[in-house]
């Protein structure tokens, strides 16, 4: 059994996949891209990047209550793919299931935020379909090409390489805990919540990144499944007023919140992790303010196992992530007992 075996999600996506017959011109195998990367013949040089990506377990949880927040995230989560792997957007197919008896507001608050989100981004909307159904599934499906040349998938990780983030991340499990803990809404106001898909960013890496994927499931779970598909490690320096965002700092320091469930929770936003070379590292932090980059160097690759965090003032702790991704499985609906058993986890590594 592989190390992508000990999650579950990985083991459920095989189930379905091994189903399927793949594409002969298909760059990539299951897990080991944000997007699909397969060959068009009458552009040879271009891959097609195509992904999709539905919005509803959140809504159903009652993470977003904001129609807009509803559209925006569907749109920016399958743009968000195709920035990991450096591709140019040609656009996104939207599916809209929502019941019959919704009102014009929030057919209207949905509209507004997935062209909102285009617009801030470039892109646009190409068509979709409409359907009536009990809850709200909101579907995103974006199409990009990418030079092959520049294309990047979630491999290509040796010992001694760079981590980076394209910004600060946090928010997304901030929003989280203020909602599953039944905090007010003002420790985290939903309309903060408004994460961008780093398509510049995407592009702006073409020729430094050697792997990248994108923190939509949190930080520490994108770090794992990096290090699973590359039979590496990864130690992380835990600087936290720079890791995180200002809001998600402020929700940890009014709450008692660990900053570590900042980055360990499954909820993310749209930020790239991504791997440079050891011997390219400095070029390229000098090169990064004139091609559009502020990167936050989170850590070394290691040719270990698992993730190691640096927590100050330089205490080294060992987490197992297989543990804290497959809570979402073993918690299932029960979002008390998934924090409870987040926070058990913490405790039993030292982290407070």
């Amino acid at each position: 059994m592989s190390r992508m075996d000990d999650i579950l999600e990985n083991v459920a996506i095989d189930a379905w996949a091994d189903g399927f017959t793949r594409a002969p011109g298909q760059a990539n195998a299951p897990h080991e891209s944000d997007a699909e990367l397969g060959e068009l013949a009458q552009a040879p040089e271009q891959y097609l990047a195509i992904t999709i990506d539905t919005v509803a377990e959140e809504i159903a949880a009652g993470l977003y209550r904001d129609p807009f927040t509803m559209g925006w995230v569907t749109v920016m989560a399958t743009l968000s793919d195709l920035a990991a792997v450096g591709a140019d957007p040609l656009g996104v197919v939207v599916s809209t299931s929502v019941p019959q008896e919704s009102d014009a507001a929030f057919i209207d608050g949905v509209r507004r935020g997935m062209e909102e989100a285009c617009r801030s981004v470039g892109t646009f909307i190409l068509g979709g379909d409409v359907n009536a159904t009990p809850e709200v599934s909101l579907t995103g499906c974006a199409i990009g090409t990418v030079p092959r040349s520049a294309a990047r998938t979630r491999l290509g990780i040796r010992p001694g390489d760079a981590v980076f983030l394209t910004g600060p991340a946090g928010q997304g499990n901030a929003l989280g805990l203020v909602r599953l803990a039944g905090l007010p809404d003002d420790l985290f106001p939903e309309e903060r919540y408004r994460p961008s898909a780093r398509l510049a960013e995407g592009r702006a890496l073409r020729g430094h990144a050697t792997a990248s994927m994108d923190t939509s499931d949190g930080v520490l779970t994108t770090l794992d499944q990096l290090a699973r598909l590359n039979g590496r490690g990864f130690v992380v320096g835990c600087d936290w007023p720079v890791l995180l965002a200002r809001g998600a700092l402020g929700v940890c320091e009014r709450t008692g919140t660990p900053p570590w469930m900042m980055l360990a929770g499954p909820h993310g936003e749209f930020e790239l992790a991504f791997i440079v070379p050891a011997s390219a590292v400095e070029p390229f932090l000098n090169e990064a303010p004139g091609i559009g980059l502020n990167p936050i160097r989170l850590g070394t690759v290691t040719d270990g196992e698992g993730i190691t965090l640096v927590v100050p003032p330089g205490r080294r702790v060992d987490i197992d992530m297989a543990s804290v991704r497959n809570l979402l499985v073993t918690a299932g609906s029960d979002l008390a007992r998934y924090l409870d058993e987040l926070g058990k986890l913490g405790r039993s590594w030292g982290l407070e």
